[in-house]
Formats: C-alpha cells, sequence, structure tokens
C-alpha cells in the first residue's frame, strides 16, 4: 500500500490489485484522492489468466506500462521437517512464481517499447537465515536471483530490473511472527538503528528505481533494512 500511494504522491498513474476487492477498491479511491488516475481490478499472481486479464484491462485504460512492482508474498514459519510439500509450493508458487509470471506478462509490452521499470521486493532472508521459515527464505533468494537473470536479459531492451530488500517492517504478512515477540525483539537488537522501519521508508527507494534516474542501475537489491546486513556485533 505505501509503495502505491508513494508513486502516486509522486505524479504516477497507479493501479494496484490483490486478490480483495474491498482493499483493492479502497486503494483506487485512495490513489485517486491523490489527483492520479488508477482502475479497480482484482488479480491473482498464481493465476496466469487473471494476470494476463488484468495487464489487457490495465492497456485498455492507460496508453502504456512502465513500472511494474511485483510484492505479492506468503510466509509461514515451520520448522522445516515438519513442512509439507504442500506449503513449500504455495509459498514458491506466489513468491517466486508469481513474480515471474507477472515479468513474463508485462516484459514484453516493455520490450517493444524500449523503457521499462520491474521493482521486486527481495527480503533479508535472500541473504541470511531465518529460524524455521525455510521455504519463504529459498523464495526470496530465488527472486533475488531471477532479478539479476532479467537484469541481464532485458538490459538491452531498455528495461531495467531491481529489487528493494526491506529490513523490518510490521505488515499483516509477518505481524504474528514480529509483534512483541521474541524473534521480533532479536531483530531489533540485530537492526544497528534498533526498532522497526516505517513503510513510508521505502517509498524513496523504490520512487528512484522507477524513475528515469535509475537508467544506469539495474541487477541491483538496495537494502533498506536500518543497517541489518552490515550488522556484525552491535554492542
Amino acid at each position: 500500500m505505501a509503495l502505491a500511494l508513494g508513486l502516486a504522491d509522486a505524479g504516477a498513474d497507479v493501479v494496484a490489485t490483490g486478490r480483495r476487492a474491498d482493499v483493492v477498491e479502497s486503494m483506487t479511491d485512495r490513489i485517486r484522492s491523490l489527483g492520479r488516475k488508477s482502475l479497480a481490478r482484482t488479480a491473482d499472481v498464481t493465476a496466469p489468466g487473471s494476470i494476463e486479464g488484468f495487464r489487457d484491462a490495465v492497456l485498455r485504460e492507460f496508453p502504456s506500462v512502465e513500472i511494474l512492482v511485483n510484492c505479492a508474498g506468503r510466509i509461514k514459519r515451520t520448522p522445516t521437517l515438519a513442512m509439507s510439500m504442500d506449503e513449500w509450493n504455495q509459498i514458491m508458487e506466489t513468491n517466486v512464481n508469481g513474480t515471474l509470471r507477472a515479468c513474463q506478462v508485462f516484459g514484453p509490452h516493455m520490450i517493444e517499447r524500449k523503457y521499462g521499470r520491474i521493482i521486486n521486493i527481495a527480503s533479508l532472508s535472500s541473504y541470511v537465515g531465518l529460524l524455521e521459515v525455510a521455504a519463504y527464505g529459498a523464495s526470496k533468494s530465488a527472486v533475488r536471483s531471477l532479478t539479476q537473470s532479467l537484469a541481464v536479459e532485458w538490459a538491452k531492451h531498455g528495461v531495467c530490473v531491481n529489487a528493494i530488500v526491506p529490513g523490518l517492517f510490521l505488515t499483516d504478512l509477518n505481524a504474528e511472527l514480529l509483534d512483541g515477540t521474541p524473534r521480533g525483539r532479536e531483530f531489533k537488537m540485530r537492526t544497528p538503528m534498533g526498532r522497526f522501519g516505517n513503510t513510508e521508508e521505502l517509498i524513496g527507494a523504490c520512487i528512484y528505481l522507477a524513475s528515469k534516474a535509475s537508467s544506469f542501475t539495474t541487477g541491483q537489491a538496495i537494502a533498506v533494512d536500518g543497517g541489518f546486513l552490515a550488522s556484525g556485533v552491535n554492542q
């Protein structure tokens, strides 16, 4: 939500989508309240036809798509030995396959126009191991690798593909794992700034990667993490 509103506030027309119609409608209204054009249309990254239909609907309303932000995600804390293949596959299907699917659906349009900015959402677990979220970590490592691969393939077409690596931000996806828990306290201890981030603090990196200012930046994963990945001993 923060990234969609941040891009709209910076002057972009934004179409925010997801599976829940009520959330999509609410976000569309908020984007329009900022004076930007939008479209209320649901989509599911795990369904190829859904993403293709979403693309077609957007292109009926707008002349082009210049920016794609892939931020659908799924996580569940489970000891690896107790994790079922169904759980593993569900996480991979959303986090990795969903990202790839959206890139495959919107990529040809950007390549044809010789311009595009794709921003994927990686994770601290793309770099370090986190206890009992093996599927999530593997999926986000794959997202980082996919970002690099697409950057190499599509650079000659004027399409920049980068990722944002958020540190610890409380969201609906992770609140149960982090809010007031020993795990949350450990993350704060390992973060030099000593706190969770505010989602608005991701907007600056997103605007940069979405803009023409990033024309020579591709294949990068920009960490917005309060110093977590730089940290060794904090006390």
